[in-house]
């Protein structure tokens, strides 16, 4: 929250996909929008750290964004406890004999799991293949967790379910304000 002379906190940075994600972020958050995808996500994330050198120990990323449900009859805002990179040909790729990390566990978070990838689930076969390995399904939140990751910086995941990862997806642009809305709450009761 601003101090009395209206300055930024420096000691957390939220990041969204979107403008729209973001829409309702409280005044005094420190706000980095980066665009869609992991590529997006890992190289603004990862850009706007290196500018940190000076960051406190307890300097925090908070991802906050939409995300759909990989599973019937799961909605609300929800702080992942682990993320995957759900298109990542992990397997394929360890029977090369090459280590590869595929999951990142983020202290604090609760029991949900999150699968990042960059295709858009909005397709029923899809969506049931990735239900047995996570709850919910984005575009970014495993790109942000690597990124600080790599720069010794905490990551919290905070994400609201905007659809069923089904066609109904295709509405997002049109349910998207629901979740800004939930996920502004929840910065301003915890960080603002």
């Amino acid at each position: 929250m601003p101090d009395d002379n209206g300055e930024k906190r420096d000691d957390v940075l939220v990041v969204a996909a979107t403008p729209a994600e973001a829409r309702y972020v409280p005044a005094g958050l420190p706000l980095l929008i980066t665009g869609i995808g992991k590529v997006a996500a890992a190289a603004a994330v990862a850009h706007a750290l290196a500018g940190q050198a000076n960051r406190e120990s307890d300097y925090t990323v908070v991802n906050i964004g939409s995300a759909g449900a990989l599973r019937d009859g799961l909605d609300g805002l929800h702080l992942p406890g682990a993320v995957i990179n759900h298109d990542l040909s992990a397997d394929l790729i360890r029977s090369l004999g090459i280590d590869i990390t595929d999951r990142i566990d983020i202290p604090g978070g609760d029991h949900v799991v999150l699968a990042t990838g960059d295709s858009f689930v909005a397709d029923p076969h899809e969506r049931a293949a990735l239900a047995p390995r996570a709850a919910l399904v984005d575009m970014e939140g495993f790109a942000v967790a690597w990124a600080c990751r790599q720069a010794g910086v905490r990551c919290r995941l905070v994400k609201h379910v905007s659809d069923n990862a089904d066609a109904g997806a295709l509405s997002w642009a049109e349910t998207v304000d629901r979740s800004a809305t939930a996920l502004g709450a929840w910065l301003s009761a915890n960080l603002a």
